[in-house]
């Protein structure tokens, strides 16, 4: 058994009753504002990108780069920090992303034209890699009786920030200027540091080898193949030579990448590892989840605003319709707890189970506010439980040596669920759409079949997780028993 299985899950029935010390809710709340804050990121934009292309004189295409640009920058990010944590310290790289987020949002937040501002989300990009080692960092940092319900915390952050992110974008662009969104950022990230740096201790290393400096170029390299026509393909054309010819050298540079792993003593990402039913299950899983997670977003506040007369929308404000979001986060945020009293394989089950509820809710309730607000949150709820599952699982799964590396890869199995979820439901409402007052708009339909999707992703995700084969029980003894 490793270490961070003794430490995580081996506690006999009295230390499972420990009472928390303040000075590890303050470590946990230090790591969790810290991927908080960088979750942030990833929704706070999308609220006020309207106000930002009219502010830095940008088309569409053109302010569309800042957020494609940190998705980019934060999938060659994720997984060779790490890497980098694994072979030089958790903690010390978790400071640098945080870091990276501090000088990207200052950067942001003092910039007056498109190009200053997509270089500074590039710079938080980086930051990205902060969410999967802070998960790393609370597994050893916690004792063993404390660490399930810290990482579900800090996992479901993912999800938390994101549902938080758009009601605090509307308010601030309903109520002062967008830049204010960028020094939250800055102030969320340096109050963090002092409280990483005194409380937080460098676990042992038990890493060795040499940073994969050729597998992070060849990775790096596929995915900036397959998320950049991901991104941009509404604007190129899903048939255009562009986003065909990526998509296929992305497939060619994965097949390349696994060739070099295999042949390398110190991979990037063990592949060998990688390809076990318990991490690759659970991968493919967590890229369904991230899939869903998504399209509640971009399925929630655009529906809301959409006027009356469409048949479905409810003509409300940019800060409503982030509000909605709003109930989902907080189940997200308290339910995280529960899951960590689950067996991991469980609480992903019934986790997706929840998401696919809430979406069949959607495609059924459509005459009220309310019953808009109760789909999303129930989506948020199971979302919570299932994301707040994963690193239990990768832990059981990982070797201790290379902890990082599978959360950051599990990270960025989510990041391309999200934008696949983004590719596919931007194009089922662009083709499905009505016309009002000589605009086209997404139809009811089309909103219907992306939940319809979303469900069956869902669906998807708990069936995998079925197959994903049972853990010892001595590795398991801190979890009820399925």
């Amino acid at each position: 058994m490793t270490q961070i299985q003794e430490s995580a899950v081996e506690a006999p029935p009295a230390q499972v009753r420990a009472a928390w010390t303040r000075r590890q809710l303050v470590v946990v709340l230090v790591i969790g504002t810290a991927a908080l804050m960088v979750s942030l990121t990833q929704s706070l934009l999308v609220p006020v990108l309207s106000e930002l292309a009219v502010d830095l004189r940008a088309g569409g295409d053109g302010v569309a780069w800042l957020l494609t640009s940190t998705l980019l920058v934060g999938a060659v990010a994720v997984p060779a920090f790490g890497r980098l944590g694994d072979l030089f310290g958790t903690r010390r790289m978790l400071l640098v992303t945080i870091g990276a987020l501090v000088v990207g949002s200052l950067i942001c937040a003092l910039a007056n034209n498109l190009t200053v501002m997509i270089i500074g989300r590039s710079v938080v990009g980086l930051a990205v890699a902060a969410v999967p080692l802070s998960i790393s960092l609370i597994g050893v940092t916690l004792p063993r009786e404390h660490a399930p319900a810290g990482i579900a915390l800090i996992s479901a952050m993912l999800g938390v920030g994101g549902a938080l992110g758009l009601p605090l974008a509307g308010l601030i662009a309903q109520y002062a200027d967008y830049h204010v969104l960028f020094w939250i950022c800055v102030a969320g990230g340096i109050l963090t540091v002092p409280g990483i740096v005194l409380l937080v201790r460098e676990p042992a290393r038990v890493a060795k080898g040499r940073m994969d400096l050729v597998g992070t170029a060849l990775l790096g390299a596929a995915m900036l193949a397959l998320l950049l026509p991901l991104a941009q393909g509404s604007s190129w054309g899903w048939t255009s030579p562009w986003t065909i010819g990526l998509l296929a050298a992305a497939v060619v540079l994965l097949a390349v990448f696994i060739a070099v792993e295999l042949r390398r003593a110190s991979p990037l990402v063990d592949v060998r590892t990688t390809a076990r039913p318990s991490l690759l299950l659970t991968n493919i899983a967590s890229l369904c989840v991230g899939f869903a997670l998504f399209a509640t977003l971009i399925g929630t506040a655009s529906y809301v605003q959409a006027p009356a007369a469409t048949g479905y929308g409810f003509g409300q404000s940019v800060l409503a319709g982030g509000l909605c979001m709003l109930p989902g986060g907080i189940a997200m945020l308290l339910l995280s707890p529960f899951s960590a009293r689950l067996r991991p394989r469980t609480a992903l089950i019934i986790g997706s189970l929840i998401i696919a509820a809430g979406f069949a809710t959607r495609m059924v309730l459509v005459d009220s506010l309310w019953q808009v607000v109760l789909g999303a949150t129930i989506s948020g709820a199971g979302t919570g439980i299932a994301y707040a599952a994963m690193p239990g699982l990768i832990i059981h799964a990982a070797p201790r040596s290379e902890l990082a590396a599978a959360n950051g890869l599990n990270a960025l199995f989510r990041s391309v669920g999200s934008s696949l979820a983004s590719a596919i439901g931007g194009a089922i409402l662009a083709a499905q759409t009505i016309t009002l007052a000589g605009h086209a708009l997404p139809s009811l339909a089309g909103y219907r079949t992306l939940f319809a999707i979303c469900a069956g992703a869902a669906v998807l995700a708990a069936l995998l997780a079925v197959f994903i084969p049972r853990h010892a029980a001595t590795a398991d003894a801190a979890l009820p028993e399925d």
